[in-house]
C-alpha cells in the first residue's frame, strides 16, 4: 500500500520509518510519499528515511512532494503531522499566556487556542485537497490540537477521519513495565478528550489492577502524571499528564515563569536532530528523538493503520465522534476513548457512567473546544474572546480580553481576518 505523510519534513518522520521497519509484519507499505511545504527539510528527511529503510532491509520506496495532490493520489492512508508556524509559533503560544499568569502550553489553554486558530483552516484545506484526488483514503490526524482538528474535519463532512494520540499507549506500556507483563495483556478504561483523559480501570487479562497499581506501585505510577500519589489515590484514577496543568495550575505557571517553557528545549532538540538527519552516515533513529516527545507514536499509528486496512475490529484509543457514548455531551463532540476499528472506521466501545468530578471538566473543556472551532473557522475577535472566557484555565473577562489581543497580534500573519 501507499502511505502519504503530510508534514513529511517533521523531525517525527524517522519515528514512523523506524516503526515501519520494526513492525513490517503488521502492514505492507510499498511506497512512502513525503509531502512538505519546505523542500529543504523534505530533502533531508527523505534521504534519512531512505537510509533507514535500506539499513533495515525494508523495500518501500520514498517519494517527495511539495504539492499535496500527487502525494495523496493512490494512497490508502494519509497521515497528517503539521505544525503551522513551526517552533517559533510554539514559543509564542507558550510564553504569551505567562504575561497574564496563565498556563503556557502548546495544546492546552490559551496557547492551544492560538494553535487551533492557525491550524484548523490549513487542515481543512489539506483534507479538501486529499479528497479531490482520493476520496476513499483514510485521513489520520496526528496534528494538535487533535480533538478540535478532528471535529473540524468531521463537521466539514470528511467522514473517513480518525484522530490519534499516543498518550494511552504510553500509559499501557508504562503499566505493563511496572507489572512486568506483556503490553498486549493490558487494556485501559480510558475516557475524556484529547489531552484531558483519565484511566479509570487498568485491565490485566480482564482483571482490574488499578487499585494494585495505585497501592503497591504508586511511586512508580505517579511521576508519569506530574501529580502526587496521594492525589491519585483520592481520585481513584490515573489522570493524563495534561491534567496537572489543571490540578496544579498556579504551581506550573510559577515554574514556567521562573525556569522557562518546553518550547525552548524543543527548539534546541529540533536543530540538533536536523543536523543529525543530514549526516549521511546516520542510518538509524537517534536516541535524541526520544526527548522530542511522541513516545510510541509509530506503534500507535501503525496499529491503527493495520486495523483500517484489514478491518480486524481490534480496539484502539482514538479521537472519534461521540454519538451517544458520553450522554452529557452533544453527539457531534469529539472524545478520546477506546473504539473498535474496522474497514468502516472506529466505533466507540460502551462507556460506564462518568463521575461528576470528571464529567464536569470534560463538559467545560468540550464547550471551550466548540467555541474554539467557531473562532478558527469563522474568525472574529469576539469569538476568540468567548473561547478564552469559556476555558477553565482562563475564565476571567479582563484576562481573556488581554489574551485575545496578545494572541491576535502574534498570529496576524496566519489569520487573514485579523489584519
Amino acid at each position: 500500500m501507499k502511505l502519504t505523510i503530510v508534514g513529511g519534513g517533521s523531525t517525527y518522520t524517522p519515528e514512523l520509518i523506524d516503526g515501519l521497519v520494526r513492525l513490517r509484519d503488521r502492514i505492507d507499505v510499498t511506497e512512502i510519499a513525503l509531502q512538505d511545504v519546505s523542500a529543504e527539510r523534505l530533502d533531508v528527511l527523505a534521504a534519512m528515511s531512505r537510509r533507514m529503510l535500506s539499513a533495515g532491509g525494508h523495500p518501500a520506496a520514498v517519494t517527495t512532494h511539495t504539492d499535496i495532490a500527487p502525494a495523496a493520489e493512490g494512497a490508502q492512508i494519509v497521515l497528517v503531522q503539521l505544525r503551522v508556524g513551526g517552533q517559533a509559533a510554539r514559543l509564542q503560544d507558550e510564553t504569551l499566556p505567562l504575561r497574564c499568569d496563565c498556563l503556557g502550553q502548546e495544546t492546552t489553554g490559551a496557547g492551544g487556542l492560538a494553535k487551533a486558530l492557525r491550524t484548523v483552516p490549513v487542515m481543512l484545506d489539506v483534507a479538501e485537497r486529499v479528497r479531490a484526488v482520493n476520496p476513499d483514503a483514510w485521513l489520520i490526524d496526528f496534528t494538535n490540537p487533535v480533538g478540535i482538528v478532528t471535529r473540524a474535519l468531521l463537521t466539514a463532512g470528511h467522514t473517513r477521519v480518525v484522530g490519534l494520540c499516543s498518550s494511552a499507549m504510553v500509559f499501557q506500556r508504562h503499566f505493563a513495565k511496572v507489572l512486568g507483563v506483556e503490553p498486549s495483556r493490558i487494556a485501559l478504561d480510558h475516557v475524556g478528550l484529547n489531552h484531558l483523559t483519565w484511566e479509570r480501570r487498568v485491565l490485566l487479562d480482564g482483571e482490574d489492577v488499578l487499585p494494585r497499581l495505585l497501592g503497591e506501585h504508586g511511586e512508580e505510577v505517579a511521576p508519569a502524571t506530574g501529580l502526587p500519589i496521594g492525589l491519585l489515590r483520592r481520585l481513584g484514577t490515573v489522570p493524563s499528564y495534561y491534567l496537572h496543568y489543571y490540578y496544579a495550575h498556579d504551581e506550573v505557571v510559577a515554574g514556567q515563569q521562573a525556569n522557562g517553557v518546553r518550547a525552548q528545549e524543543v527548539m534546541e532538540i529540533e536543530g540538533r536532530l536536523l543536523s543529525t538527519y543530514a549526516d549521511e552516515s546516520v542510518t538509524a533513529k537517534p536516541e535524541l528523538l526520544t526527548r522530542r516527545g511522541g513516545a510510541f507514536y509509530s506503534e500507535a499509528a501503525l496499529d491503527l493503520m493495520a486495523s483500517l486496512r484489514a478491518g480486524d475490529g481490534r480496539a484502539h484509543v482514538v479521537n472519534v465522534r461521540n454519538g451517544a457514548t458520553l450522554p452529557f455531551l452533544s453527539e457531534d463532540s469529539v472524545i478520546e476513548v477506546p473504539a473498535t476499528v474496522g474497514a468502516d472506521g472506529p466505533v466507540p466501545l460502551p462507556s460506564a457512567p462518568v463521575e461528576p468530578l470528571l464529567a464536569g471538566l470534560i463538559a467545560n473543556v468540550t464547550a471551550y473546544e466548540h467555541l474554539a472551532l467557531e473562532a478558527a473557522v469563522h474568525g472574529g475577535r469576539d469569538r476568540v474572546f468567548r473561547a478564552l472566557l469559556a476555558h477553565p484555565l482562563v475564565g476571567q473577562y479582563a484576562v481573556a480580553d488581554r489574551l485575545t489581543d496578545l494572541l491576535l497580534e502574534a498570529n496576524r500573519a496566519y489569520l487573514p481576518w485579523a489584519v
